[in-house]
């Protein structure tokens, strides 16, 4: 297909929770987005949500992403719906917890493949695309959802954290080698999140005294806004107390 002149973005994990959220703040932008999660019923009815919000175009990717295949599959997908991608946000993500001597390595696996692996993946089948896009454009943001326990260490967050803290790194090895030409990544690090993904706290921190996905994308949209010439490496949100470097 032939390039667009509209900015699009390519958003994991976006039928709910951070993904979502990010997905909102673009479309009321008027970007064109491809959304994907695992299931297109939750899809088709975030897109319809987006198209009123204001997006432009939204196509929707259903994708697994400990499948190589369909991860690959997505950035072409994307690539080919708008010949351009001017942010892609890599939020799909799986949590879990267990003390070091108790978590099973097969359990450590899943949340490699899903949080560090499938990234990786992603990254190498969208970076022609964007590359192409800050060549014509100026800029193109890579956007990834880690954790602040990637960053600073949690009890019982051990594998979870690994995860993050490798794809942190990842992305700060990628901006030494793209971000010369125009594509720069961003590592978004957040303490808890008022998400599916922290009910497990419910008893221990009020849903209301976490971080909102709301405010997650506004960090996001602000790195699209950002020129070429400004690269953010690693954004940690943390929320309010006596200790600022725990979840």
């Amino acid at each position: 297909m032939s390039e667009q002149t509209n900015r699009s973005a390519l958003v994991t994990g976006a039928s709910r929770g951070i993904g979502a959220a990010i997905a909102e703040r673009l479309a009321a932008d008027g970007w064109d987005l491809t959304i994907s999660a695992r299931g297109r019923e939750a899809l088709e009815a975030k897109a319809a949500e987006l198209r009123e919000l204001g997006a432009g175009r939204v196509e929707v990717v259903p994708a697994d992403m400990t499948d190589t295949d369909a991860v690959t599959a997505l950035g072409a997908a994307h690539g080919e719906a708008f010949g351009r991608c001017d942010a892609l946000v890599i939020n799909a993500g799986m949590g879990s917890k267990g003390a070091v001597a108790e978590m099973p390595v097969k359990r450590f696996d899943r949340l490699y493949q899903v949080n560090v692996r499938a990234p990786y993946i992603l990254l190498q089948s969208v970076l022609p695309t964007l590359r192409s896009t800050a060549a014509g454009h100026g800029a193109a943001k890579v956007i990834a959802v880690a954790s602040i326990t990637g960053v600073y260490p949690e009890p019982e967050l051990s594998a979870y954290g690994a995860t993050k803290a490798a794809l942190i790194s990842l992305c700060e090895t990628f901006n030494l080698e793209e971000s010369e030409d125009g594509v720069s990544a961003t590592t978004i690090a957040p303490g808890y999140v008022a998400t599916d993904m922290t009910d497990w706290l419910k008893d221990r921190i009020p849903k209301e005294e976490m971080i909102t996905a709301a405010v997650v994308a506004v960090v996001a949209h602000s790195v699209t806004q950002l020129s070429r010439y400004a690269v953010l490496p690693n954004v940690v949100l943390t929320r309010p107390g006596t200790n600022l470097h725990r979840a």
